[in-house]
């Protein structure tokens, strides 16, 4: 049976939810069954979801909450949703206790990295004393603007099959310090971190690129992603 992958959703002035239909077109093409997730904050309906899904797809959009690891607004910072916030963490702290699988794109690799733990940039040009490269691209969702190297040992490299390949990008938070139990594996040529997982489960896995938007061009890297996470969702 095909399995049954959460997408986790924004909550639009107060009165929308919504989520990119790159999200769920790129389940589909992978294998699974996608269901957007509402953002609840009863932790008894919360259970409930993570019961019934197999696998926790958590999105890109605004800005994480810097008072989640302790800290008080950069200036740069932009526009929060403390609600998206709370559902997410309880989302994600529930599917590592089960070791159930997750893949975090963008906001999401950082929400999966504050949840464990860990914390953050605010603003990546802001507190950065050099030079970085365009991580808010000038460019449409699709375009490949700039490399990321992997380790070999990774289960990033497992899944994509390559050390070194283009990606979108379109941030300007970023990992900072990383969880305890998770580990780096991808960089930009400027240091920023592209990539990192979890070493204690079978498949957590936050980029910090948006593979969602290139599917539909059938970038094979953004493929061969969305097929492991899904494949992984199998069991």
């Amino acid at each position: 049976m095909k399995p049954i992958i959460g997408i986790t959703s924004n909550i639009r002035d107060e009165k929308l939810l919504t989520t990119g239909l790159s999200n769920i077109r790129a389940i589909v093409k992978a294998g699974g069954v996608p269901i957007v997730l509402p953002n609840l904050s009863e932790d008894s309906e919360v259970d409930r979801l993570v019961e019934s899904i197999d696998g926790l797809l958590v999105t890109g959009g605004g800005d994480v909450d810097p008072n989640i690891f302790g800290e008080e607004p950069h200036p740069e910072l932009g526009e929060v949703c403390p609600e998206r916030d709370h559902f997410e963490i309880m989302m994600i702290s529930k599917f590592l206790k089960l070791d159930k699988p997750i893949l975090g794109i963008c906001r999401g690799s950082q929400m999966i990295n504050v949840s464990a733990g860990g914390d953050l940039f605010q603003d990546i040009y802001a507190q950065h004393d050099h030079q970085l490269l365009q991580h808010r691209q000038n460019a449409p969702r699709s375009h490949l603007t700039h490399f990321v190297d992997v380790d070999e040992n990774s289960l990033l490299h497992q899944a994509v099959q390559s050390t070194r390949f283009k990606v979108n990008s379109y941030h300007h938070q970023a990992v900072r310090k990383v969880a305890e139990g998770f580990e780096v594996c991808a960089r930009a040529s400027d240091g920023i971190i592209e990539a990192f997982e979890c070493k204690t489960h079978r498949f957590v896995l936050g980029v910090q690129w948006h593979p969602e938007n290139l599917t539909d061009k059938n970038d094979i890297y953004s493929l061969k992603l969305f097929n492991a996470f899904v494949q992984a969702c199998q069991f």
